[in-house]
């Protein structure tokens, strides 16, 4: 089990002016980007035992991760096209 943060630019690194660019010009993104941030806080907040969930919880938790950040990636790709 990990106790590292995955945030954004950890997972598309060499994106980072990409990144900025949705943050500032698309919407949809800002929501996404959001929801992963707060997604991936908790599950780093329940990794690091500050926070006390079920084994469930921290599965939903990673999975709901895990398809925000696909999502970010369509989004990512379709910039960089």
């Amino acid at each position: 089990m990990s106790h590292t943060p995955h945030e954004l630019h950890d997972e598309f690194p060499g994106d980072a002016a990409i990144l900025h660019d949705l943050k500032m010009k698309d919407a949809h993104f800002v929501k996404l980007a959001d929801q992963y941030h707060e997604t991936n806080r908790e599950i780093h907040r329940i990794e690091s035992e500050v926070e006390a969930a079920s084994d469930e919880r921290l599965e939903t938790l990673k999975k709901t991760r895990l398809h925000l950040v696909d999502e970010i990636a369509g989004i990512v790709a379709k910039a960089k096209a």
